[in-house]
């Protein structure tokens, strides 16, 4: 609640700011039709710009006013019924989005990575600890399609695969108390084709809540220890999410976009062959640059449902 109200008073100071300019601009141009001052105009012009683009991105903002919209949050990407085929999809959105962090220069870790046995992944967690993360990505959630020619496919045929992404608000002050008595703990060996992500060790931890099967693993810490207490922390977040959208579930059946995903609910759907295209089946916004998208370019979908889910909700 602190944090959404400091940004609510920093947007406030804000939109001050610019009303301020704009008071300014407006009599450096009455100046300026008296005075004829070429370098005068151009000064006008470029601050009325710099203003413009200002304002664009406090409009942007704006629409970030959802109750857990200012928090960091946990992203899981699980591949759906596929084999092989669903897991190596799973592990390009994996790429997808760790690019598109790194391209909005998002700080993000990766706290799981389970490597699937011929390619690609079982599962995956990335923690994106910035402001606005899960306004800006809630966008995300729900089961993404990948139609393609299989390269695991010796007949190379065409085939369908779905995985699934959540997302899990991480509030600084859960008010939700987990019983130990009702997790399971697991340790094994960290593994998977993380790289610099995935600290192989024998310290990795796994916490399952018996009452949900909600599953929460860790490997990146560099102690067991460390290991438990972010997996607690992970598995705290999600159970307390779970039995949220279980409560909002009950007053409102359609739960808006915070709906349990379900492998029907696709959100978009990325074409490889026998053409290239990706579209949005919410917003409509659609590209051929697959290419593009899959390294990371998907700001315009994540705008595009931003601003619709806000012209909704007016």
């Amino acid at each position: 609640m602190m944090k959404k109200i400091g940004n609510l008073r920093g947007l406030l100071d804000s939109w001050k700011e610019v009303s301020q300019t704009c008071d300014d601009l407006a009599e450096l141009y009455e100046m300026s039709k008296d005075e004829e001052c070429a370098d005068l105009t151009k000064t006008i012009e470029n601050d009325v710009a710099d203003l413009r683009a200002r304002v664009e991105k406090m409009e942007f903002k704006k629409m970030l006013n959802g109750p857990d919209d200012a928090c960091s949050c946990l992203m899981s990407i699980h591949p759906g019924a596929g084999g092989t085929e669903s897991q190596d999809w799973a592990l390009m959105l994996f790429r997808m989005y760790t690019h598109f962090f790194e391209r909005e220069n998002m700080e993000f870790k990766v706290v799981d990575f389970q490597e699937a046995e011929d390619a690609g992944l079982k599962s995956a967690t990335i923690e994106v600890t910035c402001e606005n993360a899960y306004g800006l990505l809630r966008s995300e959630i729900g089961v993404h399609r990948l139609v393609r020619i299989s390269p695991f496919d010796a007949n190379a045929r065409r085939h369908t695969s779905f995985t699934a992404v959540y997302l899990y608000p991480e509030h600084e002050d859960v008010e939700f108390d987990l019983d130990m008595a009702d997790v399971r703990v697991d340790t094994y060996r960290s593994s998977g084709a993380g790289g610099q992500y995935i600290n192989k060790t024998d310290s990795a931890v796994r916490m399952t809540h018996l009452p949900t099967g909600i599953m929460a693993s860790c490997q990146t810490e560099r102690s067991q220890i460390q290991n438990r207490e972010t997996c607690y922390k992970m598995l705290k977040t999600m159970v307390a999410e779970h039995y949220r959208l279980e409560e909002e579930a009950k007053r409102d059946a359609r739960m808006a976009e915070k709906k349990k995903v379900e492998w029907g609910s696709q959100i978009r759907s990325y074409v490889l062959q026998p053409y290239q295209m990706v579209k949005d089946l919410r917003t409509g916004v659609e590209t051929s640059d697959t290419a593009g998208v899959l390294d990371g370019k998907i700001r315009p979908f994540i705008d595009a449902y931003l601003l619709s889910t806000s012209e909704e909700n007016k």
